[in-house]
């Protein structure tokens, strides 16, 4: 019997077949609909004046100005020479890691897990995405409060979710409340988005409200993913609470986010993780094993070094990051128009700039934000980011993880712009 041969020449195609191929869009509407990080495109502009010679300053990136300690670098270092560490190894991270996260994790918060509750990922970013599409079906509504950090939105409706926002400005202290939660509750939600200390905002919710919104997130049969990426930057009066440990009958339904980048000034090496239920953890490993296998060894050997050390290094940088706080922020509210609150966590001030929205600068006045950020940017060559960003138009974002002599430098040329 011969078997029949397809000739590609010898088709015939359909008129309308041929429209249809013809017409339908290159890139997916999924994927067409993300928007790009704003923080990073704020960053890559900024590096790339500077590239070209010119004197820009940049408070865009969250990413800590010190270099990541000697004794992680080295560790690193060993990895390389080790050729065992040129292999694949198990896509859900190192078990050595996995137990070193689980100890540090009891170390620092109180919440005792096991190891196989552990994901390692490819930073924080991935552990949100792992964790949203491992929780979401299509329709599933995410209870997002604002100012948010710019990937949550992305990441949630990317797992096809729908993210709901929640707005807080600074009359709370940008913490969200329960009535307001309430208020935006439906038979569609499943998932609380909670973090703090917050990115852009530097809020840090007291243990008091930590616990009563996890205990109504319990009440109500809610999902929370907590980002707990900044839990050692607080300062003053400020402490860090972890919500599962504070409500532990929320650990069946809770996602802990976090990883090295930022204590341990690592953002380039790529390494996070997820902490959850066994079943949710099993499912993202499952998928993290097609999306990209495991995390480098290097890195992942690197924040081992990491987690399993002394906190020391990590307390250096806070005290240069706390004397940049308080003098951005005094300087900031120097300026007409601008109101800055003081931050209690993380590295970044989030003021409002709708007092000079609508003031000639320079020839032009700007409306918005975003308008503002490009005429800051364009007149004197500080790189900030806009609240659009953020979900929150009015305001601004600048990370203070940045040199003390370009923090001040950066400061005085917006003072001499908006004077």
């Amino acid at each position: 019997m011969k078997t029949a041969v397809f000739h590609p020449a010898r088709a015939t195609h359909s008129p309308i077949g041929d429209t249809l191929q013809v017409n339908r869009p290159r890139i997916s509407a999924r994927i067409g609909a993300i928007a790009e990080s704003a923080t990073l495109a704020v960053d890559a502009k900024a590096k790339a004046l500077k590239a070209a010679g010119r004197p820009v300053i940049g408070f865009g990136a969250g990413e800590p100005d010190f270099p990541t300690p000697d004794y992680i670098v080295e560790a690193a270092v060993a990895a390389c020479r080790d050729p065992k560490w040129h292999r694949y190894t198990p896509a859900g991270g190192l078990p050595e890691l996995k137990s070193a996260i689980a100890a540090k994790t009891l170390r620092d918060s109180g919440y005792e897990i096991d190891p196989s509750q552990v994901l390692v990922t490819n930073g924080g970013k991935q552990a949100l995405y792992n964790a949203f599409a491992t929780l979401l079906d299509p329709g599933d509504e995410v209870l997002l409060p604002a100012p948010y950090w710019t990937t949550y939105p992305e990441s949630i409706s990317l797992a096809g979710g729908v993210p709901v926002v929640v707005m807080t400005d600074e009359s709370t202290g940008f913490r969200t409340s329960i009535a307001q939660l309430e208020q935006s509750l439906t038979a569609k939600t499943k998932v609380l988005v909670f973090v703090s200390p917050s990115n852009p905002t530097g809020a840090v919710y007291s243990p008091a409200e930590v616990e009563a919104i996890g205990q109504w997130a319990v009440e109500k049969g809610l999902w929370v993913v907590t980002d707990e990426i900044y839990e050692h930057l607080v300062y003053g009066d400020a402490v860090f609470s972890s919500m599962p440990t504070l409500v532990p009958e929320l650990a069946d339904k809770c996602i802990v986010v976090n990883g090295v980048a930022k204590t341990y000034a690592m953002t380039g090496w790529r390494a996070g993780w997820m902490i959850g239920p066994n079943d949710i953890i099993k499912a993202a490993t499952n998928l993290q094993s097609h999306a990209t296998s495991n995390v480098a060894n290097v890195s992942q050997i690197a924040a081992l070094a990491a987690v399993s050390g002394d906190l020391s290094a990590v307390d250096e940088m806070k005290i240069a990051f706390d004397r940049r706080r308080l003098l951005i922020t005094s300087m900031l509210n120097e300026i007409d128009g601008i109101t800055c609150p003081t931050p209690e966590g993380a590295f970044y001030v989030y003021p409002s700039v709708k007092g000079v929205l609508g003031r000639e600068i320079k020839g032009k006045t700007p409306t918005t934000s975003a308008e503002l950020s490009a005429l800051i940017l364009d007149e004197v060559e500080v790189a900030v980011v806009p609240g659009e960003a953020f979900g929150t138009p009015g305001y601004i974002r600048l990370s203070y993880a940045l040199g003390d002599a370009d923090l001040i430098e950066g400061i005085k040329r917006i003072q001499s712009l908006l004077k």
